[in-house]
């Protein structure tokens, strides 16, 4: 069962959908994390059915800027926000009767698995935690790789963020696409965001002025700050699979790495098999640390 959910996080609803597995609660919960620009009905959505189909509770949300949630401008990518927004659904889900606020969880797939961290980190809600081919962001090998590409992308989202204070005018680009400028540009997002996963709720665009905060945010630093178990599962084909081993590595806590083979990335969000296969593996993992 899917229940239409409303919330307000600082003054702005946002919407979610949240999957209910079978039978009376209380339920074991968790709050999905998606990737950049992703909305409900995209990869947060895929992996709350799945795991209400292993009996879990999953709230899967349109972050604000995006879907049918509020806040403007709209496509905005600001991390501050989206882990806002997730920490928000968590104490959501704990004032729900349903849902037994002692057996919280939050997992992530790709850049949701960077917010899901942050959301998790410090937080005594979360029990446990979980990521699919994360995308384990660090600015600091960036700008070891190339500073001035770097610096050059953050000025470009200050100046459009300036823009849109002075003017009202958000600049944008295509979130998706192998043609100039975009926000991802690789065969298999564009395949997955204009085809694979193309529905008139999604818009395949990513405001510039994202930039600011988007290149900056690092998914690294949340490591030392998880102080719950932690499962992680990659594969070598995914995003920055280096990555994912530091971030493994700076983990304090109860932790496992489990390595799927995967044609690429995005095969992890629709790929049915594979979609089975992580999804077991975090029923797994929440199903022993989030007991009654």
């Amino acid at each position: 069962m899917i229940e239409i959910v409303r919330f307000p996080v600082d003054g702005v609803t946002v919407v979610g959908h949240l999957h209910l597995p079978e039978g009376p609660g209380p339920h074991p919960a968790l709050i999905v994390g998606g990737p950049m620009t992703s909305i409900k009905e995209q990869v947060t959505g895929v992996y709350a059915a799945a795991l209400a189909a292993r009996g879990f509770a999953a709230l899967a949300l349109d972050h604000r800027h995006y879907g049918e949630s509020g806040g403007m401008p709209r496509q905005y990518e600001y991390w501050r926000h989206k882990v806002a927004d997730l920490r928000a659904g968590l104490d959501w889900l704990a004032a729900r009767r349903d849902i037994d606020s002692r057996r919280i969880g939050a997992a992530g797939v790709c850049l949701g698995a960077g917010y899901a961290a942050w959301a998790a980190a410090d937080n005594p809600l979360v029990k446990a935690y979980g990521a699919v081919a994360g995308y384990y962001r660090d600015p600091a090998d960036m700008q070891a790789r190339d500073a001035t590409s770097f610096a050059a992308r953050v000025d470009q989202g200050i100046a459009a963020r300036r823009r849109f204070e002075a003017t009202g005018e958000v600049e944008t680009i295509p979130a998706a696409s192998l043609q100039g400028d975009a926000a991802m540009q690789t065969e298999d997002t564009v395949d997955y965001y204009t085809r694979r996963a193309a529905t008139p709720a999604y818009a395949n665009a990513f405001a510039v002025m994202s930039r600011e905060h988007f290149l900056p945010f690092d998914v690294q630093a949340a490591a030392p700050h998880l102080d719950v178990p932690v499962l992680m599962i990659h594969s070598e084909n995914a995003l920055s699979p280096a990555w994912a081993r530091k971030f493994h590595d700076a983990l304090a806590t109860p932790k496992e790495i489990v390595w799927i083979a995967s044609r690429g990335q995005t095969h992890f969000y629709d790929d049915p098999p594979l979609v089975a296969a992580a999804a077991d593996r975090l029923a797994t993992h929440f199903g022993r640390y989030l007991q009654g």
